[in-house]
């Protein structure tokens, strides 16, 4: 038996090999992923029974910015609940990367509230941005909803010009008009929402918003580029791309991404994932034994 949780800033999915379910329970800045794992064990208690018990539970974590830590804790908090002997610590970007290609090279870029590029080529793997909404996660959903939450809300104010993107976001200001912090996780969540509504005004050829999006393009080819070449990988180098992630299924943002980083790395091919970042834990613990420092440890008990 193995359990998958995977993790998000908007959600949380959970799979055991009879079932599947989302809880709206996410990991928020400034949060113990400890802490919110519990309540998700409590919650994935009650969805599969008190008595429900998983040898194997594999862990996709956002907010680990490359680097697990000690698996120890996760491991006993698991066995706590499920009676897990052995426990798979990830980093959410290299469950995207498993996802996408198995134990094949090239490089998967997760793009969704935040976002991350892993590279794989000749058994070394390498990690770029997923540093979080501060220091970086540029192009992300955050990244984006932020830029356009920002120039709507100066145009509210006389400080900038975006009139007709503005008409895009009549939902989203009113939501940030009902705000009590606008530094708290309903504000984060609000940026993260307010992605779609951008990604929606550039494809009715909004010029503000096609801005935002190709700048938002820019940056993850940027991304792309730098975790290939942390990886060894050389620039003229025949690459599989693959995109994942609820952003990377609107065409007109993956097409942007795919004309600059082919500027950046002109042998690009843009493939599709095998799976999703589910399918991506669950081939890590079936077929990933071993660590991956620092983005995968394992516990055993």
């Amino acid at each position: 038996m193995v359990l998958i949780v995977d993790v998000g800033q908007s959600g949380t999915r959970f799979r055991t090999p009879d079932t599947e379910f989302v809880s709206k329970r996410a990991k928020h800045a400034n949060e113990s992923t400890l802490e919110v794992l519990n309540d998700l064990f409590i919650e994935a208690q009650e969805n599969l029974g008190q008595n429900f018990q998983s040898e194997v539970v594999a862990l996709s974590l956002t907010g680990v910015y490359g680097d697990v830590g000690d698996p120890k804790p996760f491991g006993q908090l698991a066995a706590k609940y499920f009676g897990a002997q052995s426990v798979a610590v990830i980093d959410d970007g290299l469950a995207g990367y498993f996802a996408a290609f198995g134990n094949g090279d090239g490089v998967a870029l997760s793009i969704g509230s935040g976002t991350v590029a892993v590279a794989g080529r000749r058994g070394s793997y390498s990690h770029a941005d997923g540093i979080g909404h501060f220091f970086g996660d540029l192009g992300s959903g955050f990244w984006l909803g932020r830029a356009a939450l920002e120039r709507v809300l100066a145009t509210q104010e006389g400080r900038d010009d975006a009139t007709f993107l503005s008409g895009f976001f009549e939902s989203e200001i009113k939501t940030f008009e009902s705000l009590k912090s606008y530094t708290d996780a309903k504000a984060q969540i609000l940026c993260i929402n307010a992605a779609k509504a951008l990604l929606e005004a550039a494809e009715e050829k909004n010029t503000d918003a096609i801005t935002i999006r190709d700048k938002g393009a820019e940056y993850l080819a940027k991304t792309i580029r730098s975790a290939w070449t942390n990886v060894g990988g050389m620039r003229n180098e025949g690459i599989s791309i693959a995109l994942l992630g609820k952003l990377a299924t609107n065409k007109g943002y993956a097409e942007a991404i795919r004309r600059r980083t082919s500027s950046l790395l002109p042998q690009i091919t843009l493939v599709e994932p095998k799976g999703n970042h589910l399918d991506g834990a669950m081939f890590i613990a079936e077929n990933v034994p071993e660590d991956i420092e620092p983005l995968l440890r394992w516990w055993r008990k």
